[in-house]
């Protein structure tokens, strides 16, 4: 976990960002700088303004306007541990009682929207039009981000949804947007879902032998490959009947970091008796999943978790699927999948088995033999691996 100090118009805060150690990554950007002093000055013109918070990664935001009690939306999991674990290091600063996701989001008109620009354009457009919706008429938008991360069509994007006013100098390579509410809404929006169809082989019941059935496969605009199959999740479905032939009936299958849910549709594909769980740190892959597993398998037994890891009483696991996230944010890595690896390895059954796949150049091999005295190559590619590893 790195530590340093941000310091802003109202002082200074210590401020942590776990997962890693990097002295390089701090747990805020100059996009937030930006956003907390325009903020400050807005605020302090106007006390009682309504605000609220969209997406802030690791408490800058919430924990640098705290005494204005902003609301906080965010798509990640991951900002509630690091909000609890900042607002212990800074003394005055109180994190919110609840933070609310898209699962969950809040209900209100405000007068001021802070939002950190996310990387996919489809995100920023449906994150604008959510935000005309919970905008006073009068309501003030800004939007800043790192200009290299800023989305294709950015530009475009915040022209055709909301009135820009202003748009900042770049300031430490970041750059800051300043809106009125725009007319766009995501009433009859056709971007909210896209996806694609999907051939699963089924056990049949009326003939004891194979079927085939094609079933569409959504999500929504923060989800990872929400438009076509990824190559990697490809090459990994193959192994999934072989792997799940072991399992018993109501034993406990994990699509770990599961984002539309491909993986647990296909495993429960193979054997419908599972219990299937889905986890994903997006809110919004957490309802596109549970969107196609309702769909395709309204009767199998599922739960669907809202969590950065893996969380919660439902273990030890027979199975467990994982496509890890090798970056986050701008940054690439295997921070991620190290810390998944290694609670993957906690939360399986003495027979239990964790089956994934990764980018080649990420030596993900040696990554699993850290915490799995068994790995085994199952599939490669010239881009990708598919690994086993156990314990026992």
């Amino acid at each position: 976990m790195t530590t340093a100090v941000l310091d802003f118009p109202a002082g200074s805060l210590i401020l942590s960002r776990p997962g890693t150690d990097d002295p390089n990554l701090r747990a805020w950007s100059a996009a937030d700088e930006l956003l907390l002093q325009e903020a400050y000055i807005l605020m302090e013109a106007a006390p009682d303004t309504r605000v609220l918070v969209v997406d802030d990664q690791y408490g800058a935001l919430t924990l640098g306007l705290s005494r204005f009690a902003p609301d906080v939306v965010a798509d990640g999991a991951q900002l509630n541990d690091a909000l609890a674990v900042n607002a212990r290091q800074n003394r005055g600063t109180v994190a919110p009682e609840q933070i609310y996701s898209w699962l969950q989001p809040p209900v209100g008109a405000y007068d001021l929207i802070l939002l950190r620009v996310p990387r996919a354009a489809d995100y920023l457009a449906w994150l604008l039009r959510w935000a005309n919706g919970a905008l006073k008429p009068d309501g003030i938008i800004l939007a800043a981000g790192m200009i290299k991360h800023l989305p294709d069509r950015s530009v475009d994007v915040f022209a055709g949804v909301v009135e820009v006013q202003n748009v900042s100098r770049a300031v430490k390579k970041a750059r800051m947007m300043t809106c009125g509410r725009g007319e766009a809404t995501l009433d009859g929006w056709p971007g909210t879902w896209k996806g694609y169809g999907l051939e699963l082989e089924l056990q049949s019941r009326l003939a004891g032998g194979l079927e085939h059935r094609d079933v569409r496969v959504d999500a929504m605009p923060a989800v990872f490959a929400r438009e076509k199959l990824d190559i990697g999740t490809r090459l990994m479905l193959p192994h999934l009947k072989s792997v799940l032939k072991p399992c018993a009936p109501d034993a406990l299958v994990l699509d770990l970091a599961c984002g539309n849910g491909v993986l647990g549709l296909s495993a429960l594909a193979a054997q419908p008796d599972i219990e299937m769980i889905f986890s994903d740190v997006s809110s919004q892959a957490i309802l596109s999943a549970q969107r196609n597993a309702e769909a395709a398998f309204p009767d199998a037994k599922t739960l669907f978790m809202h969590a950065d890891g893996i969380c919660g009483d439902k273990s030890p696991f027979e199975l467990i699927l994982l496509n890890p996230p090798f970056h986050e944010g701008g940054v690439v890595g295997d921070d991620i999948a190290l810390r998944l690896f290694e609670q993957a390895s906690q939360s399986l059954s003495e027979t239990g088995r964790l089956i994934m796949v990764g980018n080649r150049h990420l030596g993900y091999h040696r990554s699993l033999q850290r915490f799995f005295p068994h790995v085994r190559q199952l599939d490669a590619s010239p881009k990708f691996v598919v690994f086993e590893a156990w314990r026992g």
